[in-house]
């Protein structure tokens, strides 16, 4: 299955529950593919060291919930629920992080005993 298959196929899935794609995760390499299927509406397209989706949605307690889902056909995905007093700034630092452990999750680093 390609890629933007796979793509569309979680963006579906994630909207029969509520959720709204908010950007597109985009490695150099898929970037070009990615674009031209023009199947994100409205979501930003962002340089990145993976190819993932990031989804929105109100949750409980006036919180917003945010999932990064990996495009690849098993499912792998990192919540965090903000809290309404959490500043933009704080939720972005926090995105970024899991950014991170998505990117490492993707590409482990062996380090060998030396």
């Amino acid at each position: 299955m390609s890629q933007i298959d796979v793509a569309k196929q979680i963006i579906a899935e994630y909207a029969r529950h509520g959720w709204k794609l908010r950007r597109v995760l985009a490695r150099p390499s898929s970037r070009a593919e990615l674009h031209a299927a023009d199947s994100f509406g409205d979501s930003v397209m962002v340089d990145a060291a993976i190819d993932a989706l990031w989804f929105s949605r109100s949750s409980h307690a006036q919180r917003e919930a945010w999932e990064l889902r990996l495009i690849a056909e098993h499912a792998y995905a990192l919540f965090e629920a903000f809290e309404a007093d959490e500043t933009e700034e704080q939720r972005e630092e926090l995105r970024l992080e899991m950014e991170n452990r998505m990117r490492e999750h993707t590409n482990p680093v062996t380090i060998l005993d030396q």
